[in-house]
């Protein structure tokens, strides 16, 4: 079996070029093949290999207290999802390209997947409020699934969201907000520009989609969760839509 591990982490990095260097390293020692992103504002990793060279690639990435606190979302395959390594430097780890987002300098407040199963079924949160899910993901991520009757948008790429956003703002008003996307990362930036932009309704689902299936499972989802490699999509098991082969 082939060990699958998707993690994010925001800090400050004073010298993306070098931690990109180092994290290759790390990844070619074990064998493993994936994407890593890294740029002044963290580390963005999707990763595959066996279990023991990937514990071992963790290990040693927490050994940098940088990243001591990193999550690390898991899942399995049969075959290697991903054809080579690549380590990029970019500009952000996420492209959202707007002000007021950064999770640098702060945080969107979440709710856990625990809470959100809950309120799904109750149909508002604990204190009566609406429930109204915004998937912030792009429309080719939506067609493979997405919860029951979250609002979508028809957006291309995350930088479109802000734009695509602006002729539902009276429809949140009134609701608890809870954004959502594949593994959080989004969300992160998403849910931060909303609340600066005057939208305090607005809360974050802990861990996105992937996190959801793996803490409470596909309870309030409907389909699957694309995710970026060649196994195209994860049901609520966390179990490929298509097994690559190597």
């Amino acid at each position: 079996m082939i060990l699958n591990i998707a993690a994010y982490h925001f800090v400050p990095i004073d010298d993306p070029a070098a931690l990109a260097g180092q994290v290759r390293a790390l990844a070619e020692a074990g064998d493993l093949r994936g994407t890593v992103l890294v740029a002044g504002e963290g580390i963005n990793i999707f990763l595959a290999g066996a279990e023991s060279a990937i514990r071992v690639f963790l290990d040693a990435l927490r050994e940098d207290p940088r990243f001591a606190g990193i999550v690390v979302k898991e899942s399995r395959s049969q075959a290697q999802p991903f054809g080579r390594l690549k380590v990029k430097v970019k500009k952000e780890i996420i492209a959202f390209r707007r002000d007021r987002s950064s999770p640098l300098e702060g945080r969107a407040p979440a709710v856990q997947p625990e809470d959100l199963e809950r309120w799904i079924g109750q149909g508002h949160d604990d204190s009566g409020r609406k429930l109204l899910l915004l998937d912030t993901r792009n429309r080719e991520e939506i067609e493979h699934g997405t919860f029951s009757g979250a609002l979508t948008l028809p957006i291309d790429n995350f930088t479109d969201l802000p734009e695509a956003l602006t002729p539902h703002r009276s429809a949140l008003a009134d609701a608890v907000v809870v954004s959502f996307c594949t593994g959080g990362i989004r969300c992160e930036k998403a849910a931060l520009w909303m609340q600066a932009e005057g939208m305090d309704n607005v809360l974050q689902l802990e861990g996105g989609i992937l996190g959801y299936f793996e803490r409470v499972g596909g309870f309030g989802y409907d389909g699957r969760c694309f995710v970026f490699d060649e196994r195209v999509a994860l049901d609520a098991e966390l179990k490929p839509l298509v097994d690559a082969t190597e």
